[in-house]
């Protein structure tokens, strides 16, 4: 089992809005195929901008070959639909974790 982290970056006055488009969209659509499961969303404290908001998006995923086929399917769409609604004003990075050592 893996951990997909996406952490997003936004100017203070965009951050209601996807917070609300996270939630409410981004998240149910991620894990109606069944491939992510256990999403959740955090808020990420120990930034040093005061004029943004940082939020971190985690879904458990079985392994890459999973992830992948998931994202070819549903996430590259929920890309284009996060550009499509924000404009570049929410950045976000991907990062895969592990708790084997």
């Amino acid at each position: 089992m893996i951990v997909y982290n996406t952490t997003y970056t936004m100017q203070n006055e965009d951050a209601r809005n996807f917070v609300i488009w996270a939630t409410e969209i981004c998240m149910p659509r991620a894990q109606r195929s069944g491939q992510l499961k256990n999403g959740r969303m955090l808020r990420i404290l120990n930034h040093h901008d005061q004029q943004t908001e940082c939020f971190s998006i985690q879904f458990e995923v079985q392994d890459n070959r999973v992830l992948h086929e998931w994202y070819v399917k549903e996430g590259a769409a929920l890309a284009k639909e996060l550009e499509r609604n924000f404009q570049g004003k929410v950045v976000g990075f991907s990062t895969l974790m592990s708790d084997e050592f």
